[in-house]
């Protein structure tokens, strides 16, 4: 008996004495999807679940470790309900995560990582099993209420917050894509010039625009340089995403004016030509006044037709004869292709100044005719 006491003694001696919260080092001798069973050179071998190995619970633990592999463990519990020594892999880690993320906060370090979590109000990432919280207003340089995109995506960020007492730790993206914006538009600015085509993304549309994404700042596309045609809405033109080639009209300070009115497509390059006073003309009604009609010869070309000169008969309103997308022909009476102004004689073509009537064609000043519209209104 006092031998087997003695056998017994040496065997317990023969192994090494563990305490709580000991770091020791292990062998993989047996691995199952949620639990592996450690050598620790202990009289009880070490159990590490995947709760205590990971804070990802998707994690498949055969994926992770196989069977002769060695690790670093942190001891938990020497003797539990079944006389087993509980591990953790997760807190080590977690320790040695803490002086990371110190190290990182200290030295303004751009950490990566993968999104975890995407919550109501921010995101989660994890770096070396530490817990770093990105709110939602520190996720870009503009507020985002679906944050679902970043979803399992890698991304960049600095802490700066770190408090392991509350286990506070705050990270910032938004102040990296701030800082490579600026580095951006620097670049843009540095190379951009009056007259260049370039192409952008529709960033945003409005009532009176829609703003180009150029690669690191906007430009404004106004309504009234989308075409030298007459455009009625941008939203109708164009949508959020939307790649377009444009002409930079104007850069101030850090205002740049764009445009789509490219001279190749000018309407007016041959004009002085085709609509010659004296030439014959057919074209549809695209509005109507009450002094006269806005007749369209082609995209970007408009010409008035005066409500004195739409019928040798007298007219009181064009409404009372014309409607818009009615086809009318007419003769050029007035061509000003500095102010890009042409005027229309129907009675022109069905008087002409041989006949009887000696009937005089007038010319018509577009400007003149709008405002004496509105005096009278």
């Amino acid at each position: 008996m006092s031998e087997e006491v003695s056998f017994e003694q040496l065997l317990n001696d023969s192994f090494k004495t563990i305490h709580t919260g000991e770091v020791v080092e292990g062998t993989v001798i047996d691995v199952k999807s949620d639990e592996i069973i450690l050598n620790i050179g202990y009289k009880s071998d070490g159990i590490l679940t995947k709760n205590e190995y990971t804070n990802d619970n998707s994690v498949d633990l055969t994926t992770v470790v196989k069977v002769g592999d060695t690790m670093d463990v942190k001891v938990l519990k020497t003797n539990d309900a079944d006389g087993q020594v509980i591990l953790s892999y997760k807190r080590l880690a977690l320790d040695r995560g803490n002086k990371r993320i110190e190290e990182a906060f200290n030295n303004k370090e751009v950490l990566t990582a993968k999104v975890v979590q995407v919550l109501e109000g921010g995101l989660t990432v994890v770096v070396d099993e530490v817990r770093i919280f990105i709110p939602a207003s520190l996720v870009s340089d503009a507020y985002e209420k679906d944050l679902s995109k970043y979803e399992g995506q890698e991304i960049q960020f600095v802490v700066t917050e770190y408090n392991p007492k509350r286990r506070r730790y705050i990270g910032n993206r938004r102040m990296l894509v701030t800082a490579e914006k600026a580095e951006q538009a620097k670049k843009l600015f540095d190379t951009l010039n009056v007259g260049d085509v370039v192409e952008g993304t529709v960033k945003n549309v409005t009532d009176f625009g829609a703003f180009i994404d150029l690669g690191g700042a906007d430009g404004l596309l106004h309504i009234s340089e989308m075409s030298w045609g007459r455009v009625e809405s941008p939203k109708k033109v164009f949508k959020v995403g939307d790649t377009v080639k444009v002409l930079v009209k104007s850069i101030d300070g850090s205002k740049i004016a764009l445009s789509r009115k490219f001279d190749d497509e000018n309407p007016w390059k041959d004009a002085e030509t085709k609509y010659a006073v004296g030439n014959t003309v057919t074209g549809k009604v695209a509005r109507m006044t009450d002094f006269g009609a806005f007749v369209e010869l082609e995209t970007g070309i408009d010409a008035l037709l005066h409500v004195s000169q739409i019928s040798k008969e007298h007219v009181d309103k064009p409404a009372d004869v014309l409607k818009v997308g009615d086809e009318v022909t007419a003769k050029i009476v007035d061509f000003n292709e500095e102010e890009r102004k042409i005027s229309l004689s129907v009675k022109a073509l069905l008087a002409p100044e041989a006949d009887d009537n000696n009937d005089e064609v007038v010319s018509v000043d577009i400007d003149k005719a709008i405002e004496e519209q509105k005096e009278e209104n």
